[in-house]
């Protein structure tokens, strides 16, 4: 009884330490800076007030389409290019695959900060900073999401691939029509893994993107942050604006990522 009473009551406090700071941002949207500064944990009536601030005096609204075009671009993109990526490299022999596997594992070791001034020079050279490809390109070849759908793929029936092979059906549409469908618990939890990754990007994206039209949402709220009389309030109720398509995306997949973090084919 006692050991179920302690596991119960760390279970309670744990879940409250996890809700805290997110119950912390929905109540400060609603009171003023100096309120929030204080320290005051009970709602206010300034949510209306904040709203009408951060849509009138920052572009938020722009803040929202670039992320939200940049977001969901390469989300689709890096998680078809990983999709076929694993695929190969599960599906057909090489006597090199795990080679070049552990390669790709080992550039996951490359701090980021590390790559910023060549990334840089390159994408100079190219004439793409200050675009969306600039955040959207380096994005596309994730180790992580490769080695993710090729672990995945070792539970893939292989006898469906030969009876479609049989049937006349090409590589293309293997993929495609047999291969995506089945593996569809795994592309979820990549889709929210990716999108999370990517909507929340702020070091390469501070780098890249130098005008205020080119501007992500992270970036336009650490930009509200560096004032030099912030209006917490205002900044409460963006960060509450941001969190909200990643927790809306989450919980609308949160079965299928489950299952696809725990490898299940349906």
């Amino acid at each position: 009884m006692i050991k179920e009473v302690g596991k119960y009551v760390f279970l309670c406090i744990a879940s409250f330490l996890s809700i805290f700071p997110f119950l912390w941002m929905i109540v400060g949207a609603t009171n003023a800076s100096v309120d929030i500064t204080s320290g005051r944990m009970i709602p206010g009536n300034q949510l209306l007030t904040n709203i009408h601030t951060l849509f009138t005096t920052t572009n938020i609204v722009t803040g929202i389409k670039n992320s939200m075009i940049i977001t969901v671009i390469a989300t689709i993109l890096t998680v078809l290019v990983a999709a076929m990526a694993g695929y190969g490299f599960e599906i057909y022999k090489s006597r090199i695959k795990d080679k070049v596997m552990a390669l790709l594992l080992m550039s996951m070791m490359v701090p980021m900060a590390t790559l910023l001034i060549p990334r840089y020079r390159m994408f100079a050279q190219w004439g793409l900073l200050n675009t969306f490809l600039s955040v959207i390109l380096p994005s596309m070849a994730t180790a992580f999401l490769i080695f993710f759908f090729r672990q995945n793929t070792k539970s893939f029936s292989k006898e469906i691939l030969q009876a479609a092979r049989v049937d006349g059906l090409g590589e293309m549409k293997s993929f495609f029509l047999i291969y995506c469908p089945v593996m569809r618990s795994t592309f979820a939890a990549a889709t929210i893994i990716t999108f999370m990754n990517i909507w929340n990007s702020y070091l390469w994206p501070l780098v890249a993107l130098q005008t205020d039209d080119k501007m992500t949402l992270p970036l336009i709220i650490s930009a509200m942050n560096s004032a030099y009389t912030p209006d917490f309030g205002m900044i409460m109720v963006a960060i509450v604006t941001a969190t909200f398509p990643t927790a809306a995306i989450f919980f609308i997949m949160q079965k299928s990522f489950v299952e696809g973090m725990l490898g299940s084919v349906k």
